[in-house]
C-alpha cells in the first residue's frame, strides 16, 4: 500500500475537490459537514487505537482520488469531445502536430 501522508493535508485536499465540485457555497453541502464531522470523530488521541483513524484516512485518500479523476475526466471531455467536422489543421493541433505547408503557397 502507498503510503498516505499527513491525515491533515488529505482533509485540506479533499475540502477543495468539494469546493472545486460544489462550486462557491460548498459548505452548506452535506458531503463537507459530513467529511468535517467524520474527521474531528476520529482524532487520535491517547485512549483511542490509531486503526479507526488510519481507516478513515484511508478511505478519505480513495474519495480524494475519486473526486479529482472525476474532475479531470471532465476537463478532458470538454477539450476532447466531438464538436462536429473538424478540419484537419484543428484535429493536427489538436494531438500537437503540425501540418508541413506545401510548395507553391497552398496551404
Amino acid at each position: 500500500m502507498a503510503a498516505l501522508g499527513a491525515p491533515l493535508r488529505t482533509l485540506r485536499a479533499l475540502l477543495r475537490e468539494l469546493r472545486h465540485a460544489a462550486g462557491s457555497h460548498y459548505r452548506d453541502s452535506p458531503a463537507y459537514r459530513h467529511v468535517l464531522a467524520a474527521f474531528r470523530a476520529h482524532r487520535v488521541t491517547s485512549e483511542k487505537l490509531c486503526r479507526a483513524q488510519q481507516e478513515l484516512h484511508f478511505q478519505a485518500a480513495t474519495y480524494l482520488c475519486l473526486l479529482r479523476s472525476v474532475r479531470q475526466h471532465e476537463a478532458l471531455h470538454r477539450e476532447y469531445h466531438g464538436k462536429g467536422e473538424r478540419s484537419p489543421e484543428e484535429v493536427a493541433g489538436l494531438v500537437g502536430f503540425r501540418l508541413p505547408q506545401q510548395p507553391g503557397g497552398k496551404g
